[in-house]
């Protein structure tokens, strides 16, 4: 297979520009991996499709406000975008226009200093006089929806582009796949016997991009930093070792705890109760052996993408895109804020 085997026409009028009016009241495709079943069902009825002593994973990350628009004190204006967070201080930005090392730059009555061009159109900039560069974004700056949207951020984005239990601030995207969830389901899952336990990965902008190049051995991934605390650690263990599954909902979920499977899975207890943390740069595809997770809730993803690639290696590339082909003549709204899949 090569990367163009994942490219499909993917209609303007099925990406989802706006979330649904009401949180949770998206659609939901289910698809049997192994039999290529489609079962048509409500995002709001997932818990109908787990089962007691499944463990369900989320991604707690809090997306910040990363669109800022500054200028130089030449004049020339700028727009500015933050990157995601990794274990050093939020600092380096992406940049459209000319910067060189020691600019001073003024974003709202604020003096900024480029520290560094560390690339090209990246470089690492801090307040002048002391002080959060995040702060500032976080006070001032734009909700950083997705660019295929193709509109501004609009005061509805600052709710419905995060999610309900968003705790540790550093994306610059949304976990997607969990925008839908609510307390209402979470109540639904409890009543069923399915534990919930979280993890931090801080999404990054890659996450849009397709990919450019024509085989997989080519593409080099983003590195996405993720910490899973040592509760969820002890119980997907617990969980793996009863039989039960291990529920990721979204990519974000799946490339930390696939990147930390051999760390999870490993004998060697962790008495500390550190967590585990890494930098995730796996590549999942076709042919892939997954260690840790079973079930995926995860969105329709854009043609071309790490993502689409990622679903596909879980359901068999043939049988995920039947079931693309199955939502889209069946009027699936995709992408972000659009409808879901479980691939169990």
């Amino acid at each position: 297979m090569n990367v163009g085997d994942f490219d499909y026409e993917l209609p303007e009028d099925q990406i989802a520009k706006y979330p649904p009016l009401e949180r949770g009241s998206t659609r939901l495709l289910v698809l049997d991996s192994h039999t290529g079943a489609v079962e048509h069902a409500k995002y709001a009825d997932l818990d109908a499709f787990l089962k007691a002593g499944d463990l369900l994973v989320l991604n707690n990350t809090r997306v910040v406000r990363a669109r800022l628009f500054a200028s130089k004190k030449t004049g020339g204006r700028l727009e500015l975008m933050l990157l995601e967070k990794h274990q050093d201080e939020q600092s380096l930005v992406l940049y459209r226009g000319k910067l060189k090392q020691d600019d001073a730059i003024i974003a709202h009555d604020q003096e900024l200093r480029v520290e560094e061009i560390v690339d090209q159109g990246i470089a690492r900039i801090s307040v002048c006089g002391g002080g959060s560069l995040r702060d500032l974004f976080e006070h001032f700056g734009g909700v950083p929806i997705p660019p295929y949207l193709k509109r501004e951020a609009e005061e509805i984005d600052r709710e419905r582009y995060q999610t309900v239990f968003a705790e540790h601030p550093g994306s610059v995207a949304a976990p997607t796949a969990s925008l839908n969830m609510t307390p209402e389901l979470f109540e639904k899952m409890s009543r069923r016997g399915v534990d919930v336990v979280t993890l931090a990965l801080h999404v990054g902008l890659g996450t849009f991009l397709p990919i450019r190049v024509d085989t997989f051995e080519e593409h080099v991934m983003h590195r996405e930093f993720y910490s899973i605390p040592s509760q969820t650690v002890d119980k997907i263990r617990k969980v793996k070792a009863s039989g039960g599954r291990v529920v990721a909902v979204g990519t974000t979920v799946t490339r930390a705890l696939e990147h930390a499977g051999e760390r999870i899975m490993s004998d060697s207890g962790n008495e500390d109760c550190e967590p585990i943390t890494g930098e995730a740069d796996i590549f999942i595809y076709p042919g892939y052996t997954f260690q840790i997770i079973d079930v995926l809730l995860t969105n329709f993803h854009a043609p071309r993408s790490t993502v689409l690639m990622l679903t596909a290696a879980l359901a068999g590339s043939d049988t995920l895109l039947n079931a693309y082909k199955e939502a889209l003549e069946t009027g699936y709204n995709f992408l972000s804020y659009g409808d879901s899949m479980l691939i169990i």
